[in-house]
């Protein structure tokens, strides 16, 4: 029965398969480098004769010769050639030769001369991680993690505490790129493997448990490696949300809902530009910007939005509930700003939410504040209208409507009090401030009732 070029045949394949052919002219490379002919028929790759055995042309040495002088990528397609070639390639990338070659270290020329090589040394990771999948395709997930681990365990800055400049440092990203090439198609159950392992060797869970029941502050170099370890390594590099957020469930669920806030401050909060360290008074002290939010807002809605078993709604909500108090009650404007990049889905469930458990006063001033956010933040004014009727609906009562509508006049009234009163008695900088502040939830308020008298006309003219 006639073969096809290329396939096997007890052991042996057709001289003029690529892979074979590749294989023998980058062993011929290397021999006319040293100045030497290529000896092609000690070592089985002769010409004569239409088949070539891999068992003869996978001695180590070759192996070092050829991949001294070839592109990750290239060993990658290597490995696949067959078994013995596979596990050649694993002995030299366990040698000091190999590791060496193939464990690139550059980790800190991250300035604008630096960005070009930073990529190349991320692209780098990737084609190792994909390189390292193959090689250790028969092993079980166990056995794969402990030969990775074996290796990088020579890298100081793969280590949690290995880098002293971890805010310089490109090594947890490489790491990152390389997990996602290297899990890339594995079911949840290995993954969940991978993540145990990975708590197992950095000791994350004990960091973790030191960090969300210490004085938020008082652990900062802690709170920083941990946010660049879950950042970089496990959440930033994935194709997919989905890929985010299971790997994010894997790092907040096993803690309480109060646990779970305190981690998502440190991993998504807002961090200093100096220093990188997580800025806990943010919230507190006085208004803050979006640039500030994003990351948290991001991270919400990936829970939310994904769809994943592991998070209800509710889940979510009380999650976004428990963050508004972290480390103190944050300022309600900044509640509203969190909420609206969230998206409607999120803030309209969790003023609902409120609204149901008859918390009309306090989603009342929340409603103010999403319509001063909108006022300084440049937003449609018509969306927080559109939320307060959304809302409106939800009470079930003509009377618990009426108080709501109530309430909402009421709070308009006391925050403009609140406000000019603080204007009134701070100091000189302050007073600025306030005056500032003061002037936009005038218009705010001005705005919000003209679209609300828009709105009402125009159901009035068209009914």
């Amino acid at each position: 029965m006639d073969e096809s070029p290329g396939q096997k045949t007890r052991g042996r394949i057709y001289k003029w398969d690529p892979l074979t052919l590749c294989f023998r002219g980058l062993l011929a490379e290397k021999w006319a480098m040293r100045g030497k002919s290529f000896p092609a028929k000690e070592i089985g790759m002769q010409e004569p004769g239409p088949f070539g055995t891999c068992e003869q042309l996978t001695r180590l040495e070759h192996m070092e010769g050829m991949a001294r002088y070839r592109r990750v990528k290239d060993i990658g397609m290597l490995s696949m050639v067959s078994k013995t070639i596979n596990q050649h390639i694993i002995d030299y990338i366990s040698t000091s030769s190999g590791s060496k070659r193939l464990l690139l270290q550059d980790f800190h020329n991250l300035g604008l001369l630096g960005s070009r090589q930073n990529s190349i040394i991320l692209q780098h990771y990737r084609l190792l991680g994909l390189l390292l999948k193959r090689c250790t395709l028969l092993l079980p997930t166990k056995e794969r993690l402990k030969y990775i681990h074996k290796i990088f365990a020579e890298v100081s800055c793969f280590k949690f505490n290995g880098c002293a400049d971890p805010m310089q440092c490109s090594g947890f990203s490489c790491y990152g790129v390389f997990l996602q090439n290297l899990t890339a198609g594995w079911d949840e159950l290995e993954c969940h493997r991978v993540y145990n392992f990975l708590c197992e060797m950095t000791d994350l869970s004990r960091k973790m448990q030191t960090i969300v029941f210490s004085k938020p502050g008082s652990a900062q170099k802690l709170e920083l490696r941990t946010r660049l370890f879950c950042r970089n390594v496990l959440l930033d590099h994935w194709r997919h949300r989905s890929d985010s957020a299971f790997w994010l469930t894997r790092i907040l669920k096993p803690w309480p809902i109060v646990n779970q806030a305190r981690l998502l401050y440190i991993i998504f909060g807002p961090t200093s530009p100096l220093d990188g360290q997580v800025i806990w008074q943010n919230m507190i002290d006085g208004p803050t910007d979006e640039s500030s939010l994003r990351g948290l807002a991001d991270a919400i809605r990936l829970l939310y939005d994904t769809g994943t078993k592991e998070w209800t709604a509710d889940d979510v909500i009380s999650l976004v509930d428990e963050l508004s108090v972290v480390p103190r009650e944050w300022l309600l404007e900044n509640n509203a700003r969190l909420l609206i990049l969230s998206g409607n889905n999120i803030c309209f469930t969790f003023m609902a939410s409120k609204a149901v458990n008859g918390r009309a006063t306090e989603l009342a001033r929340l409603i103010v504040f999403l319509a001063l956010v909108c006022e300084k933040d440049l937003y449609c004014m018509d969306w927080a209208v559109k939320m307060m009727l959304k809302i409106y609906k939800v009470f079930s009562t003509s009377g618990e409507r009426s108080n709501f509508l109530q309430n909402v006049a009421d709070a308009f009234a006391c925050v403009l009090m609140e406000m000019l009163q603080s204007a009134m008695s701070g100091h000189h900088e302050e007073e600025e401030r306030n005056i500032l502040n003061l002037f936009h939830m005038v218009h705010a308020q001005a705005n919000f009732h003209k679209e609300v008298l828009y709105l009402t006309m125009n159901n009035t003219l068209s009914t």
